[in-house]
């Protein structure tokens, strides 16, 4: 193939071949990756009876799972590193106030530990969160 007339100099057109190859490529990845990144965590929270607490600022959330990791805001910390994570994510803010979502099988002594951690950082408000009760219960 010629490109128009006898010139043999570098054809300007792009080649929207390998183009297409790759965001096909890419297109598979995604639709393989996407259901695998919705994902929880598997903290069952004990019932109780009262009403939700209104919040306007984005809510900080510790969460405690069975087996006693402790994710703050979806990054997984060590129990000894608690106080200075919570100190660097309130070093700028007025209103100090974290929500602790703990599951209902950690012992409850690992709980105080970790809100005594959390108030000795600085925070004022410790929230403890909890789905409301069954009518059938």
């Amino acid at each position: 193939m010629k490109a128009r007339g006898d010139s043999k100099g570098p054809l300007s057109e792009i080649n929207v071949v390998p183009l297409v190859d790759v965001m096909l490529v890419l297109l598979i990845i995604f639709m393989i990756t996407a259901p695998m990144m919705q994902h929880g965590l598997g903290i069952d929270i004990p019932n109780v009876s009262a009403r939700a607490l209104p919040s306007k600022d984005e809510p900080q959330v510790l969460n405690i799972t069975k087996d006693q990791r402790l994710i703050l805001n979806e990054k997984t910390i060590a129990p000894k590193d608690l106080k200075a994570a919570i100190q660097f994510l309130f070093a700028n803010k007025d209103k100090k106030e974290v929500f602790l979502r703990a599951d209902k099988d950690v012992p409850y002594g690992f709980v105080v530990r970790c809100m005594g951690t959390i108030r000795e950082a600085g925070v004022d408000k410790v929230n403890i969160v909890t789905k409301p009760l069954d009518k059938n219960e």
